[in-house]
């Protein structure tokens, strides 16, 4: 999570869709940087209006715009498991060694609330699925992104490639596929939604 005093503007970290990039490039920009713990990094757009938003508010006298980031719910998924099986080569006790997308997929689907993973609508939406970010941009069209922030705060900016995890089989059949899109119905929703 970034901060930015003077712009009153909030950037929400939603996890595995470019957060760290967008952090390594505005923080000397940024008034605070959430970094630690993951909790704060990525705190939730609920979160934030129950807790931080209010809370700034009150000190700058004016509600702050929140932004953020979303990525296509299947691809979101895709970085997860890239980002889950890092070092799966080196260490054969790796908890992913040896499982392909397809079973991580499976295994998501089927245990949705144990695998440490969420959704995005749950980190962007309230309880009824309405949005609580008050501009949220598809990863893909990163440079809509890019450029209202240049816009807002005035600045070029150049987002590095950080944090890239290594490029595994990411193949899915297709009534894996058809599944999980229909498990990932409100993120589908809320992305297609998105202008």
């Amino acid at each position: 999570m970034l901060i930015f005093w003077d712009q009153r503007l909030v950037f929400l970290a939603t996890p595995k869709a470019g957060s760290t990039a967008v952090e390594v490039a505005l923080e000397p920009l940024a008034s605070v940087r959430m970094q630690r713990p993951a909790a704060l990094k990525h705190m939730s757009a609920a979160d934030y209006h129950a807790t931080l938003g209010p809370w700034l508010t009150a000190q700058a006298g004016t509600p702050f715009t929140t932004v953020a980031l979303m990525r296509e719910p299947v691809g979101w998924l895709r970085s997860w498991y890239r980002f889950r099986s890092r070092d799966d080569f080196e260490d054969p006790a790796h908890p992913m060694a040896g499982q392909s997308f397809e079973s991580f997929a499976q295994n998501y689907m089927a245990h949705p609330g144990t695998t440490g993973i969420g959704s995005q609508s749950a980190h962007l939406c309230d309880a009824a699925g309405t949005p609580l970010a008050d501009r949220i941009f598809r990863y893909e069209e990163i440079e809509r992104f890019v450029q209202f922030l240049e816009d807002r705060l005035d600045c070029a900016v150049t987002l590095p490639r950080v944090n890239v995890p290594p490029a595994v089989d990411t193949q899915l059949s297709a009534t894996t596929e058809t599944a999980l899109k229909a498990a990932l119905a409100a993120d589908v929703a809320l992305y297609e939604s998105l202008a």
